[in-house]
């Protein structure tokens, strides 16, 4: 089960760090994500990273603002935001992957990811 934690309001320009806490036994063998869906539109991949955290992976979008983290002792990933703007604003869900064997550069896929969570609400005033 992936818990998320940590959205809330903020004006443009401040800093969030969203944490994806996750209850079940093999959060290490699991590939990351996360993901956002901002209200009439698409889920849209954000980050992913990789199950011991040395590869990472940014949607254009958020690129030098974002840092995606995690700490498999504590079966957490972390979402660093930077800089946030309001076209950020979105529902943001971290998912998890079972799978193995793929290249890094394919985890931006929705359908690659086997676990999600509820999501914790992002909103960047102007």
């Amino acid at each position: 089960q992936l818990v998320e934690s940590g959205g809330g309001l903020v004006q443009a320009g401040g800093s969030l760090k969203l944490s994806c806490a996750d209850s079940g036994r093999t959060f290490s063998s699991h590939y990351m994500g996360w993901f956002r869906q901002a209200p009439g539109k698409e889920r849209e991949f954000v980050g992913a990273i990789s199950w011991a955290g040395r590869s990472t992976l940014y949607a254009d979008s958020v690129k030098g603002r974002f840092t995606i983290s995690r700490d498999n002792a504590r079966n957490r990933m972390y979402l660093q935001m930077n800089s946030l703007k309001p076209e950020d604003t979105a529902v943001y869900h971290c998912a998890a992957s079972d799978r193995s064997g793929l290249d890094n550069r394919y985890y931006y896929i929705e359908d690659v990811y086997d676990y999600w969570g509820q999501g914790t609400q992002v909103t960047v005033s102007s």
